[in-house]
């Protein structure tokens, strides 16, 4: 079992900047890639950014290049996603998740394993 923990949502103003943190703990030893998936009110769920373990890939949806970073603390199971230039179409639940398989199109819900319990970001304009 792995544990998945959010941090660092919150309230902003359209423009500004939110780094959110994420981290696995429990039977986290072969975890592969995590990523970040959002929720707005009344939509379905969609990738936002991951990233691998081995190579440091990062992927990233069109509508966050160039304005979302994510990263991983060197050699530990904690993942930030840095938001800048905010815009109130952000606003939603952002959840972080785990996954242990490779190859897998990790822009998919289906190919992780683990969830957290999800944080809110609120961008008003």
């Amino acid at each position: 079992q792995v544990q998945v923990v959010e941090s660092g949502g919150g309230l902003v103003q359209a423009g500004g900047s939110l780094r959110l943190s994420c981290a696995a703990s429990g039977r986290s030893g072969s975890i592969s890639a995590m990523g970040w998936f959002r929720q707005a009110p009344g939509k379905e769920r969609e990738f936002v950014a991951a990233i691998t373990f081995i190579g440091k890939s990062t992927l990233y949806t069109d509508s966050v290049k160039g304005r979302f970073i994510i990263s991983r603390e060197n050699g530990q199971n904690m993942v930030y996603l840095q938001m800048n230039s905010l815009k109130p179409e952000d606003t939603a639940v952002f959840y972080c998740a785990t996954t242990q398989y490779l190859s897998v199109n990790y822009d998919s819900a289906r190919s992780y394993a683990y969830w957290g319990q999800g944080t809110q970001v609120t961008v008003s304009s």
